[in-house]
Order: structure tokens, then C-alpha cells, then sequence
């Protein structure tokens, strides 16, 4: 599968229109830096950037952050791309915008996964952090937080794309029908994978320009970042795109043992995550779910692929 096409254009004269004429405080240079999955992504000035939905479907999304992006910065100590104004349609653009930080640094994508070891207890916090009770009108989220064999169907049609099918299959219906979650519904990111995930530090040096918004199962979608190194030493510097905001089950989350990590920093999370044995292992049936779907709908994103490649590799490790 490749990108979407595109429902709207959103050319640089309508995102500058669109400012000046709702939030001309906050009008400068505006420059593109990503054309992805849902949204548009404009760097406005030095310290902002524009999002603007591509397709119907973000909409919904856009307006979550809005509302509950606030809430949850409040949960966590690491930096979240709250929303810094909202706009609303106009100049003949149709949906809500919004007007959020751009962080430095750069993602987990561009850390070796033999270097990620130092983010395992940082991202550990961030999770036992957010998943907290959420309220009955958290956003809903049909393909995450829910029952693992809601997700049996749409595993079992990608398995033919996949290398290694038999195995992981095998290992498949091994998870599926572990006990569910029995807790109360929690709060979830519902995409933690490294592209979503900023990190500073100076173990590869510099990067230069800007890196495009990281976006749940093979685009762009959320959350703004400029450029600055990797590897020994990073620091988790901010959780990005939160398109996937949902409640439900952790194991969701904690899937991200196997989307960030190798086996051995995987111990590392583990040890610092709160999750019982059987969360655990379901949580390794959500990164074989993820990672199907990286690995399938990326054709246009290498990247995005190269995860997902990681993902199915890492689950069958254990």
C-alpha cells in the first residue's frame, strides 16, 4: 500500500492566508516539511509548526489533540506536542488545523537499535506515567486498545506478504488467546513506534535540516522536530503524534518492547515497565499486529518499513 492521495491541497500561499488572518500574531516563514499519510506539516518561524488534515479521516484526530492533549501533558514529565492554537476552516480550506511546538532533535529511527538502551527506562516512565485511568468519552479507537482477536482478521490477511509466515503465525495463536485485559480502561499513545519518538543527545552528531512528523502505520501525523544527534547518551526529548489517542488495554503501549528495542534492552524495558507476565506477552502480539502492518502498507516509506522488518524479527526472538 502506498500513501493516500491527497482529498485537499494545502499549498504554502493557503497555510500562510489561513495564519495571517486567524493568528497573525504568530505569522512568519513558513516551510514544508511534510506531505504524509493524514496531514500536511508547515515549520512556521523557528519555533512552531502548522498541521493541516490531507484527508477526511485526520479530522477527528486533529480535534482529539485538541481536546485532550492538554490533559495528558499534565500526566507525564516528558514533552508532548500540545497544541499552541487551534485554527478553524476558512480561506477556503475545509476542516480544523493546528498550531503546535517544534521540538529538536531527532527520532529513534536514526539511533542504531544496538544503541537504544539508554531510552528503555525513559520510555518505561513515560508509559507506567500515562497509563492511568481514562474517562468513559476518551476518543474510541477500533484498532487499538481492544481485544487482541479483533486484530486476528487483519493479521491473517497480511501474512502472505510476510517472509517467515509460517513462524509467525505459529506464534501468533500462541498470543492471541491469552487472557485479556482485566483492568480499567488506561490511556494510550496507540502508536509507539521509533519514528515516533524524539530523542537529543551527541552519539552521531548532528543532523541537518528538519525531519518530517513520524505517523502511525507508514506516514506522517503528529508532533514537530528539527534535527540533533543519536546513540550513546540520547534522552528521550518529546512522545510525538498522538493520532492514535485512544483507551484500553497497556499491552497496546508495551508493544513497543519490540517496535524500539533489541532483545537486550527489551530486558531493560521490561524490568521498568508495570505490567504483569500475561500483559507482557500480549503486548508481544500487539508488536507482531504493528509490525505486520509496518511491514505491508510501507512500500512508499522505507523507513516505515525497515520497522516493521525490525518488529517481526524482534517478536520471534521472544
Amino acid at each position: 500500500m502506498y500513501t493516500p492521495a491527497a482529498e485537499v491541497d494545502v499549498p504554502v500561499d493557503l497555510v500562510d492566508r489561513l495564519v495571517r488572518s486567524q493568528h497573525p500574531d504568530l505569522a512568519g516563514p513558513l516551510t514544508l516539511v511534510a506531505n504524509g499519510w493524514d496531514n500536511v506539516i508547515y515549520r512556521l518561524g523557528t519555533d512552531l509548526a502548522v498541521r493541516l488534515p490531507r484527508r477526511e479521516v485526520a479530522v477527528t484526530l486533529i480535534v482529539n489533540e485538541q481536546r485532550w492533549m492538554p490533559v495528558l501533558a499534565g500526566y507525564v514529565e516528558v514533552a508532548l506536542p500540545v497544541p499552541v492554537r487551534a485554527g478553524v476552516p476558512g480561506e477556503g480550506y475545509p476542516w480544523p488545523w493546528t498550531i503546535a511546538p517544534w521540538f529538536e532533535g531527532t527520532t529513534v529511527t536514526e539511533v542504531p537499535p544496538s544503541e537504544r538502551a539508554p531510552l528503555a527506562p525513559q520510555l518505561a516512565a513515560f508509559m507506567n506515567q500515562l497509563h492511568r485511568p481514562a474517562p468513559a468519552d476518551a476518543p474510541p479507537n477500533p484498532v487499538r486498545g481492544v481485544a487482541l482477536p479483533k486484530r486476528d482478521q487483519a493479521l491473517r490477511q497480511r501474512l502472505p506478504h510476510l517472509e517467515r509466515r509460517e513462524e509467525l503465525l505459529a506464534l501468533w495463536e500462541t498470543l492471541v488467546d491469552l487472557p485479556p485485559w482485566q483492568g480499567p480502561p488506561v490511556w494510550l499513545h496507540g502508536d509507539p513506534h521509533p519514528g515516533n519518538l524524539l530523542v537529543s543527545g551527541s552519539g552521531h552528531g548532528a543532523h541537518d535540516g528538519e525531519r518530517a512528523p513520524g505517523g502511525g502505520g507508514g506516514g506522517p501525523r503528529n508532533g514537530e522536530r528539527g534535527a540533533s544527534g543519536g546513540g550513546r547518551g540520547v534522552e528521550l526529548a518529546a512522545v510525538l503524534d498522538f493520532g492514535d489517542l485512544t483507551s484500553g488495554d497497556p499491552a497496546t503501549d508495551l508493544a513497543a518492547g519490540w517496535l524500539v528495542f533489541d532483545e537486550k534492552a527489551r530486558e531493560v524495558f521490561r524490568a521498568h515497565v508495570d505490567a504483569d507476565e500475561v500483559t507482557w506477552q500480549r503486548a508481544r502480539g500487539w508488536a507482531l499486529a504493528m509490525g505486520s502492518g509496518l511491514a505491508t502498507f510501507s512500500a512508499d516509506n522505507p523507513a516505515m518499513a525497515a520497522i516493521g522488518d525490525h518488529v517481526l524479527e524482534q517478536v520471534l526472538l521472544g
